[in-house]
């Protein structure tokens, strides 16, 4: 079930919260519980005993932290949780990958491949498992208390409106939030318009973009003209798809009383790759920073050893987005930026020329971060530099392939998104509750959604993209 079909927006949702409402407040986490589970369990129920037990497993776990009668055992029970949380993510998510890495390095050998089931990736898995690790290493930190009973942890780690595609909430940020919400028809307002925005943002632009990068990351030989149109497609489907999730994400959680973190700041406005993922994906960022950079000792071992850590985290962050060498390879771009910027930082009187190599970095990174093979990318990077016009090849014609998607809708659809992402930063002034500016009243928003929607009857199903990952 996803938030932009038909079954959640007009059964789940108004059934969901009619109960939630209608449900006392000292009841309405094991509301949040059943909901969940039903919203998650509509894919595949098997799966969700695996959810199922992850909360309930996080919920034992953090009163042992608690309870432990020692530093020593409080680090151990913490330890056998994230080791367990890990070990879940490791084989589900990585199992696949191992085994065909493998297999290559064997047939490369002239040896008989490897023969094995395939394992199912289950929905979300990377981000509630992320959020296990914080609550217990939260809880043994001391910085903030376990859950007071187990149906609030199993409502916080399978909270639908941010389980299978964040953002990534730590229970510190919402722990006082399970003792008492803020209900009130603004804030419910509010919460809606935020989420009709996210819907436009995933239906209007992502969903018609999406077929311009499909056709051309689907063929070798794209061309210049059609290499540019795919990879600008995918720039704008990727962050409208993902940010409209956060936006529906913390719309929904409005909706109940919650206050969920941001996810993005205008990432594409950015002066620096630094900047950028401080902007991009904000509470993945932040769980990097705090749970991987810091531990590893983040700057505070010397300056090489700065540098190296800075490199093993966009590694491992380009591995937990996907299970593939090329995802690797994209976070070591992000690293060799990184340590780049922060051996020579950047000048700061250019802005604009800042911003605008920023962006082609990130559409360069793009490019590994859409390609199922390096090949591919290779072909991709070719084309996109002109090397083809060089050589005296015809690429300014777009393969006859690729040209069927290049519909009329799909091309102002792209262009609608890069003309919104050039403005964002005053759209955003406009549109900003509270404001004096602010002009995107309800109406607008409810004429938006309704547009969303028929959209969307007339469309096949599309899935977030961050559901894969």
């Amino acid at each position: 079930m996803v938030f932009s079909s038909p079954l959640f927006l007009f059964l789940f949702l108004p059934v969901f919260l009619s109960g939630y409402y209608l449900t006392p407040e000292n009841r309405r986490s094991l509301w949040i519980v059943v909901g969940s589970w039903i919203f998650y369990g509509w894919w595949r129920f098997d799966f969700l005993l695996l959810l199922a037990g992850s909360s309930l497993g996080a919920a034992y776990l953090g009163k042992r932290i608690v309870q432990a009668r020692s530093p020593v055992r409080s680090r151990l029970w913490m330890t056998v949780g994230v080791v367990i949380a890990l070990s879940f993510l490791g084989y589900f998510k990585y199992y696949n990958f191992g085994v065909d890495s493998l297999s290559a390095v064997l047939v490369e050998m002239g040896l008989e491949p490897l023969r094995h089931g395939r394992v199912i990736l289950p929905i979300g898995i990377s981000f509630y498992t992320f959020q296990i690790i914080s609550y217990l290493v939260d809880v043994y930190r001391g910085v903030t208390p376990p859950g007071r009973n187990t149906i609030d942890v199993a409502a916080y780690v399978s909270l639908f409106p941010q389980l299978v595609a964040g953002p990534i909430v730590r229970y510190s940020e919402i722990a006082h939030q399970f003792d008492h919400r803020e209900h009130s028809w603004e804030r419910f307002a509010r919460g809606a318009e935020r989420f009709m925005l996210g819907l436009a943002r995933k239906v209007l632009i992502a969903d018609a973009v999406a077929p311009l990068a499909d056709a051309v990351f689907a063929v070798n030989d794209p061309g210049f003209l059609g290499a540019w149109t795919g990879i600008l497609a995918y720039t704008v489907q990727i962050y409208f798809d993902f940010a409209a999730y956060s936006d529906m994400a913390i719309g929904l959680g409005a909706m109940m009383g919650f206050t969920f973190p941001e996810n993005f700041r205008m990432p594409y406005h950015s002066r620096s790759i630094t900047e950028f993922w401080r902007r991009w994906h904000m509470t993945l960022s932040a769980w990097l920073r705090d749970y991987l950079y810091v531990p590893l000792g983040g700057n505070r071992r010397g300056y090489r050893r700065t540098l190296i850590n800075l490199m093993v985290v966009m590694l491992l962050g380009g591995l937990w987005h996907g299970a593939a060498w090329t995802f690797v390879v994209w976070g070591a771009w992000h690293g060799l930026w990184l340590i780049i910027e922060r051996v020579r930082p950047a000048r700061k009187d250019r802005p604009t020329l800042g911003q605008v190599r920023t962006f082609l970095l990130v559409v360069a990174g793009w490019v590994l971060f859409r390609s199922e093979t390096f090949s591919r990318a290779l072909g991709m990077f070719r084309d996109l530099t002109g090397v083809p016009i060089l050589a005296g090849a015809e690429s300014l014609t777009i393969p006859t392939v690729v040209q069927w998607q290049f519909s009329n809708g799909a091309l102002a659809a792209l262009l609608t998104g890069l003309i919104l992402i050039v403005v964002e930063p005053r759209l955003d002034r406009m549109i900003r509750p509270g404001e004096k500016g602010y002009v995107l009243r309800p109406a607008m928003l409810s004429l938006v959604f309704v547009i969303s929607v028929l959209r969307l009857m007339a469309a096949s199903y599309s899935p977030f993209l961050y559901f894969q990952f």
